[in-house]
């Protein structure tokens, strides 16, 4: 393919082809499955015929979509027809929206009218993208499902109200650090009735209004809400609590006493629906914690960095969530979790399929639980814990479901890795990263004893983890927030702490970002990701 015939016999029997149309091509030939034919045109020149001519547009633009951007854009050039076609077929574009591309705005969206997912980005500090920009891609994108707008974009309430009258069909809007107050979301809100996700993250500016936000259309479509570093994500409680249908609850970083949310759950509204809840860095007592388990659906459950939860608000959610599959908890090394929550878990949840304990210390006593209970764990992380040599051993000898193993940070030796070769028979990954007691040497007798086991190695020093949703790291965090020391026995729900804890909350905000965004991300197996870029 690609090459030229130099004589007749050689070049196959092309009379049965169409020729590309005169004047159709773009550079020397119309494009790179072109060959020349034997007969010659007026100026004594060969006709090249295009193998792709009798191709229908749909299957053209089917074999673009297994190409990756820089492919698609190499495509684009070959030919009008082609330009046309991957541009007609391409239904997800990412923009970096600074000042010098406004003047394009309209050429891009005529040659791209087919985009369902777009992303608008801006590192600068302000960007003139405005509401004249947004309604442009409103009126040419008509087909548009889902919005991405990370920048501080000059948006005001009309031109999101304008946006969301023309993009009806609209099911996920994602804002991060943009002006966007009450009256933006209840307009959005009131005219996309399809709308299923909802992400709100590090807004400028004040939220609530003088109207309460309420779902409007949305309420019964709405399935996913995030909230990120929000100064005041409270005024936001009546659009949870009004989401009939909501299935995915995230709340991180926000300010505030959030207790007062979970109370509400379980009280005949439709919070009982929740099968994800996801709460980091958040002022959430026991008592807050305890209402969770009211949502008797739930499946996953991040608890990262709420210092104010504890072994009872564990047991609580363990004794009325039995169907949690999927449990995080970064207990931040103040041991308010510890066996006694954990245990809870292994008596009551026994459909748990992925436990990570960051800064917990489990020990043989509950490790050994949750192996006979929960059979079917096959994915297990300790990262930051006290976590040594006879756990280790514990696990390799009792949890016979375990495929995928991650050591991060923990006080073991060559002796317990040693324990691995002949524990978990269905063992099929394991990652061993920052455990200074364990050597490489290790490594290579644990492959030759387990050929068919993926090891990740790294044994470097580490000095603090942690499981936040962020996406950088910084270890002056442990310095600057000082969690309360363990109290002895089992505590009753309390409050939270007032002055402190809301110190606490605010200072997390301004903390450094952190080194673990997700224990097992890179384990799933994902599709190679086919959003374009230009």
């Amino acid at each position: 393919m690609g090459q030229f015939y130099s004589s007749a016999g050689t070049s196959p029997d092309l009379n049965c082809l169409q020729r590309w149309p005169p004047g159709s091509q773009i550079g020397g030939f119309s494009s790179p499955l072109a060959l020349p034919s034997t007969e010659q045109n007026d100026e004594g020149l060969l006709d090249f015929v295009d193998f792709t001519f009798s191709l229908p547009d749909e299957c053209l633009a089917s074999i673009f979509r297994f190409l990756n951007s820089g492919d698609r854009k190499i495509c684009s050039l070959v030919c009008k027809r082609w330009f046309q076609v991957e541009g007609q077929s391409r239904h997800r574009l990412s923009l970096n929206a600074q000042d010098e591309i406004l003047p394009f705005l309209p050429s891009l969206f005529t040659r791209f009218d087919s985009v369902k997912k777009l992303s608008l980005r801006c590192n600068r500090k302000i960007s003139r993208i405005n509401d004249d920009a947004l309604s442009l891609v409103s009126i040419r994108c008509r087909n548009l499902t889902r919005i991405k707008l990370s920048g501080r974009f000059q948006l005001t309430d009309m031109g999101i109200a304008a946006f969301a009258s023309n993009c009806k069909t609209l099911k996920k809007f994602s804002c991060s650090s943009c002006t966007l107050g009450g009256n933006s979301i209840n307009a959005l809100l009131k005219h996309c009735s399809t709308l299923e996700e909802l992400s709100l993250k590090g807004l400028r500016g004040v939220i609530a209004g003088n109207e309460p936000i309420v779902p409007g259309a949305a309420a019964a479509s709405l399935r996913s809400i995030l909230l990120k570093d929000l100064a005041d994500g409270l005024s936001l409680i009546p659009l949870i609590m009004g989401s009939k249908n909501l299935k995915a609850l995230k709340i991180i970083r926000c300010q505030g006493n959030w207790d007062d949310l979970f109370q509400l759950f379980g009280n005949g509204n439709a919070m009982a629906s929740l099968t994800e809840v996801h709460i980091e860095r958040i002022q959430v007592s026991d008592c807050g914690v305890s209402a969770i388990s009211n949502c008797l659906d739930l499946e996953i459950l991040h608890l990262i960095k709420v210092w104010d939860c504890s072994n009872f608000g564990l047991a609580r959610i363990a004794e009325h969530c039995k169907k949690i599959r999927k449990l995080h908890i970064d207990g931040w090394r103040i041991n308010r979790i510890g066996d006694e929550g954990l245990m809870a878990i292994a008596k009551q949840c026994l459909d748990l399929q992925e436990l990570v304990l960051i800064g917990v210390n489990p020990t043989c006593l509950s490790l050994s639980l949750l192996a006979s209970n929960c059979v079917n764990l096959e994915r297990l992380a300790l990262c930051g814990s006290r976590v040594g040599d006879e756990e280790i051993a514990c696990i390799a000898a009792k949890c016979k479901s375990l495929k995928k193993l991650c050591i991060k940070g923990c006080p073991i030796s060559n002796i317990g890795i040693e324990s691995l070769a002949w524990g978990c028979p269905n063992l099929a990954k394991i990652k061993v990263k920052k455990c200074k007691g364990v050597t490489g040497e290790i490594k290579e007798w644990l492959v030759e004893k387990r050929t068919s086991l993926s090891v990740n190695w790294d044994v470097e020093e580490i000095d603090h983890l942690d499981a936040s949703s962020s996406d950088a790291g910084s270890a002056r965090e442990v310095a600057i927030l000082e969690p309360r020391p363990m109290e002895t026995g089992v505590e009753a729900p309390v409050a939270g702490d007032g002055r402190l804890t809301i110190l606490k909350t605010t200072l997390g905000l301004l903390a450094g970002r952190s080194l673990m965004a997700c224990t097992f991300g890179r384990w799933s197996n994902t599709t190679p990701d086919s959003s374009s870029s230009i």
